[in-house]
């Protein structure tokens, strides 16, 4: 075979590079395999170094050059292995009281050169066919060495000879010993290569090493792709970029200072993937050029390990200086050399998590107590660490800061930069203006240089110099792109500036497709109108009353229980060892109250083991007379539901037992509008969704079933929807499978906006005025939350006058009063979202929204009468699977949003009133397709013959409810068992289960006894 296919020719260009940019060639002779140590490169690097330090540590040792390199390099043997080789490598080591430092790392500013002189005394070199082993004589194709100690080791493949990258990771798991000193504890990374693709792992395990990719994407790093790597370059390797950027001098020994660190709970060593390398560089990189005053949108995929990207940026930006060196660009930003980009860093978050993660992190690289801090007390917490000099990474919610406007001083022409977690439209606004108002000091020379409130207030709302803006999130609306995203370079169009995206997430493995295995169900139903008259209603208000009827009735609810409960027990049960765990999703708190009352009645009725659910809603909740809440329907708090959901018998030795460390195990979850965002659980395989999904919705909901785990494969992730079809779902998803963008709004919308407010004979610019001047000096001048809100309660007189004009034209034009609230609301939301991205610095507008917002609160109530739809009941009804999907996405590239457009919505007409009979049977014509008698609901036809029976009839008219269910509950089971029909199943769990019978019996006889007196017409 010609040796330019050779395993070898490959070794060499890696190694000729890394050499051209000043690696030094290691001799494997050098290498001690008893201490794990290339000696003759850590005595080369101390004695350039340290030379004044390595004397007096001689002279401990008679002046005997020998004894001293030998004891020295056992002693730095013994301290690898009690501490690891990141900590001695961070701080060195004290031998005989002497500090001698193993490595020198590049100062965050240089001042001179001279600074930078032991940086690039560092000895940073590659061995090639190392014999590492003191058994056997196996070798490594490269280690990687910083000052003699071992940090990196590569197998590489060609699959010119036949191997790949697969080959490399077989060959680390079955013939490297993990128990061998230098993968135990020396090495911290290891990588397995060919010349298409990279994958890395932290720890050798054997045969359950786990790699993970290292790529840079099937579109390059940062752009929307696949895994892979993109096609060749001019080197010829697509996997080129990890010897030219990752193992480039200053990039090795940056990640060995700033990136790898120890995760807190699992005590695995934590190596950046490429993407998350790459996102922090180039954001760091392009703040030191330009300064403060740039917004940037990470738009990172879950699974991206975005806490450890923030993590490391946060730390970055905190120490981040500008270049020794600046060019034209950055002189002309006003910038000087060698001085902090950011005088604070402030983490936007409402995850506790984050907290803990950069406490740790941040600790490792700097050994500082306080240099992180999370609010977590009051607004005066926050402004404290805001003014000190301790706190580096300040960690708050955007809810802290509309507080503390009068208790922060000293903050005039400090830069910040501000991380926002999960960034949505939510960031803009009037918490948004706040943080900005505090954070640039409301009345410095940057904000108000006239002197005018309004003004400063005007401005407070735009962007700025001093206030830089990076925002994370894996499902940007057009809004979050609008305010955070990078202008392209042609379009205009507003785009992340870099991109981690869910197709390439999945295809790395670091999440699952929850749209592989989609089942989809349909409910057939059909009503009947039960009232002795047709009223008529408004036909949307009635017809969601319907549609809700239907769907929280008891009979659907049990049938879907009933699907939910058989396909979890075939399903879902048995799954990751008998440890997968399901989650409910219901439209509201009522049916979340419901459906789980049905599951447990459903599982109790069969007694069947293993399928206990719990509940999830916010707030109190009557259904059925019977107050609710979560933590009354588990039986415990609602602070312990995360935790007790997790516990898996599996896991337990005890399980079973007193000793357990749960009697319940847990397995399904119902929620209403709760744990769908934020929730990781990667136990959970299967969602049963019973609720509308759409846009961000749709995906953050879906993506709970995402998350990876050792147990758990693709072919365990399943949909069950009740609702949706699979591919409205899809197209739910497509924007967020690769990226997004989306067209700037058309800032003149503001002014369409604001003339269609003043054409109303409503506002007088005088009283907008003396409104806002006293709000913004109310603003300005309480000093205590009470206070302001005293001062605030005083400003309703300005409003007095317009509430009055606005109610004589309510009586006078109707319409027209419904046109001015709905152009003033149209305002007030368009502004609040425009003036944080357009700098319009107008007053007119500024002083309209100030004053709209609070006109808004007192305008009189529109008057909105309920539709009542009387008694209904519920005839028919089918619940049938209607398909099996794979709605997976395929590769479309970049997804455009639509912009802002407002949402003026016009004067509302009064609809059209239809009679309630001619609605239901349109429903039916809708929902009922197919229905026949077999369909016909059993418990509804029982309450008819009830209704029907002359001896009740007889006691319903001289009886209240209580007496009459005395006579109803001794006839009622003559009359079911009379009316025996080819429901046999349900009548069976009628006369077998008490608990089903109870429930019905008290369910049929208020039925029937209201439907009796209304035939009688008796209310």
């Amino acid at each position: 075979m010609s040796p330019v296919h050779q395993e070898q020719t490959f070794e060499e260009a890696i190694e000729g590079d890394l050499l051209a940019k000043a690696w030094l060639r290691g001799l494997a002779s050098n290498y001690d395999r008893q201490l794990g140590l290339d000696t003759a490169e850590l005595s080369a690097f101390i004695g350039a170094t340290q030379p004044e330090d390595w004397a007096r540590l001689l002279a401990y040792h008679g002046n005997d050059p020998d004894v001293a390199r030998r004891e020295f390099a056992q002693y730095l043997a013994r301290q690898l292995d009690e501490r690891g080789p990141l900590d001695v490598l961070r701080r060195g080591v004290k031998d005989k009281g002497v500090l001698i430092r193993l490595a020198y790392f590049k100062p965050a500013h240089a001042i001179t050169d001279d600074a930078l002189t032991l940086y690039r005394a560092n000895r940073l070199t590659v061995t090639r066919q190392l014999a590492y082993s003191t058994s056997n004589n196996n070798t490594l194709d490269l280690v990687l060495f910083v000052n003699g100690i071992p940090l990196a080791t590569a197998e590489l493949k060609n699959p010119l000879t036949g191997q790949t990258v697969e080959d490399a990771k077989e060959q680390y798991r079955r013939t490297r010993d993990p128990k061998e000193l230098l993968f135990a504890r020396r090495t911290l990374v290891h990588f397995a290569v060919d010349p298409d693709l990279v994958f890395v792992t932290t720890k050798l395990a054997g045969e359950k090493t786990r790699f993970l990719p290292f790529n840079t994407g099937s579109n390059g790093p940062g752009a929307s792709g696949g895994a892979g790597n993109p096609p060749v370059g001019a080197s010829g390797y697509r996997s080129s970029y990890l010897w030219e950027q990752i193992w480039h001098p200053d990039t090795w020994l940056d990640l060995i200072r700033r990136f790898l660190h120890t995760d807190r709970e699992s005590q695995a060593l934590i190596f950046p993937r490429y993407h998350q390398w790459d996102a922090v560089t180039r954001l760091t990189a392009h703040a030191a050029r330009h300064g403060s005053g740039h917004n940037y949108l990470v738009m990172h995929s879950a699974g991206s390990g975005k806490s450890n990207t923030i993590a490391w940026l946060a730390h970055r930006l905190s120490s981040l200086h500008t270049a020794h060196t600046l060019d034209e660009g950055t002189r002309a930003t006003g910038l000087r050399p060698d001085e902090p980009v950011f005088d604070k860093v402030i983490i936007i978050t409402d995850r506790v998590v984050l907290d803990r993660q950069l406490q740790d992190t941040v600790f490792q690289f700097e050994h500082v107590p306080g240099v992180v801090q999370r609010i977590d007390k009051d607004s005066a917490q926050l402004a404290a660490a805001l003014q000190g000099e301790t706190a580096k990474v300040v960690i708050t919610t955007m809810q802290k800061f509309p507080y503390i406007l009068n208790q922060v001083q000293g903050l005039r022409g400090k830069r910040f930069a501000v991380i926002v977690d999960e960034a949505h439209s939510s960031q803009s606004g009037d918490s948004a203006a706040a943080l900005k108002k505090v954070l640039l000091r409301l009345g410095s020379d940057d904000v108000d240089e006239t002197g005018d409130l309004l003004t400063a207030s005007a401005l407070a709302r735009g962007r700025h110099q001093t206030l830089s803006y990076f925002a994370f999130t894996a499902t940007p609306k057009a809004k979050t792109l609008e305010l955070f995203g990078t202008p392209h370079p042609v379009t205009g169009d507003a785009q992340p500036f870099h991109t981690y995206s869910m197709r390439q997430a999945i295809e790395e493995g670091f999440i699952l497709d929850v749209l592989r295995n989609y089942l989809t169900y349909k409910s057939y139903w059909k009503l009947a109108n039960a009232n002795p008259d047709d009223p008529e209603v408004d036909p949307k208000k009635a017809g969601a009353q319907l549609a809700r009827f239907a769907s929280l009735h008891p009979t659907m609810q049990a049938q879907k229980a009933e699907i939910i409960v058989e396909h979890f027990r075939k399903h879902t049960a048995s799954r990751l060892g008998g440890r997968a765990k399901a989650m409910v999703v219901t439209a509201s708190r009522e049916g979340a109250v419901r459906l789980h009352t049905a599951i447990r009645k459903y599982v109790d009725l069969h007694r069947y083991p293993g399928c206990d659910s719990l509940v999830a809603f916010s707030g109190e909740l009557e259904v059925d007379g019977v107050e609710y809440t979560e933590a009354r329907v588990n039986g415990f708090g609602e602070g312990e539901l995360t935790d007790r959901f997790a516990y898996t018998a599996a896991d337990d030795k005890h399980a079973g037992t007193p000793k357990a460390k749960q009697a319940v195990e847990y397995r399904i979850l119902v929620v209403a509008e709760k744990y769908q965002t934020g929730f990781d659980q990667p136990l959970l395989t299967t969602m049963y969704v019973d609720k509308l999904l759409k846009n961000v919705a749709a995906v953050q909901t879906l993506s709970r079933l995402n998350r990876i785990h050792p147990l758990k494969t693709q072919g365990d992730v399943f949909v069950l929807d009740f609702v949706n079809e699979a591919g409205d779902v899809a197209a739910h998803f497509r924007p967020y499978f690769e990226t997004a963008a989306t067209t700037p709004t058309d800032p003149n919308l503001l002014y369409t906006a604001q003339h269609a407010v003043t054409g109303y004979p409503v506002l007088v610019e005088s009283e907008m005025q003396a409104y806002a001047e006293a709000l913004l000096a109310a603003e300005a001048k309480a000093t205590t939350d009470t206070g302001l809100q005293r001062a605030h309660a005083a400003l309703y007189r300005f409003t007095e006058p317009a509430v009055d004009r606005f109610k004589a034209l309510a009586e006078q034009d109707p319409e027209a009063a419904t046109g001015f609230r709905s152009a003033l609301r149209d305002y007030t939301r368009m502004y609040a979202f425009l003036s944080q991205v357009v700098p319009y610095h107008d007053e007119d507008l500024e002083r309209l929204y100030l004053y709209g917002r609070a006109l808004l609160n007192r305008l009189p109530r529109q008057q909105d009468p309920s539709v009542d739809i009387g008694e209904v009941q519920l005839t028919h009804l089918r619940v049938s699977k209607t398909g099996e999907h794979d709605a997976s996405l395929s590769p479309e590239g970049e997804q455009m949003l639509p912009g802002f457009l407002g949402g003026a919505v016009g004067t509302q007409n009064d609809p059209d009133r239809v009679a309630l009979s001619e609605l239901i049977d349109a429903f039916n014509d809708r929902f009922g397709i197919g229905l026949g008698e077999a369909d016909k609901v059993w418990v509804e036809q029982q309450i008819v013959a009830l209704a029907e029976d002359g001896t009740l009839e007889a006691a319903a008219m001289v009886n209240d409810e209580s007496n009459f269910g005395v006579v109803c509950d001794r006839r009622i089971e003559d009359v079911i068992l009379s009316r025996h029909d080819d429901n046999g199943k349900l009548m069976q769990r009628y006369l077998d289960d008490e608990s089903l019978r109870s429930q019905l019996n008290q369910f049929a006889r208020r039925q029937a006894y209201q439907m009796i007196r209304r035939r009688k017409g008796i209310a």
